[in-house]
């Protein structure tokens, strides 16, 4: 069965850093391009970070210069390093593959404070 799980998640205040990891189960991981989204109440997840299977990065212009995704194969993990964190990245972050989503994980709240 294909899983994601999200952990990392806090409450920071503004200026403040966490690190998002994503661990999936499945051999489908090392062939799939990884994202990061957001989830804000009352709005849609929006895409805010992309890793193809070769390692290329995308961001949301809302997080560049700040957000950092990597993955590791051989524990079938992404991350999220997320620094300079303002009030509005607050959310539920989720992994999932850019296409084609697999089932939804429980995601990992981020709270940043004023």
């Amino acid at each position: 069965q294909v899983q994601l799980v999200e952990s990392g998640g806090g409450l920071v205040q503004a200026g403040g850093s966490l690190r998002l990891s994503c661990a999936a189960s499945g051999s489908w991981f090392s062939i799939n391009a990884m994202g990061w989204f957001r989830q804000v109440p009352g709005k849609q997840r929006e895409l805010v970070a992309s890793i193809s299977s070769g390692g290329r990065t995308n961001y949301a212009d809302s997080v560049k210069g700040r957000f950092a995704i990597s993955r590791v194969g051989a524990r079938n993990t992404v991350y999220l390093q997320m620094n300079s964190l303002k009030p509005e990245d607050t959310g539920v972050y989720y992994c999932n593959k850019l296409s084609s989503f697999l089932s939804w994980g429980q995601g990992t709240q981020v709270t940043v404070s004023s």
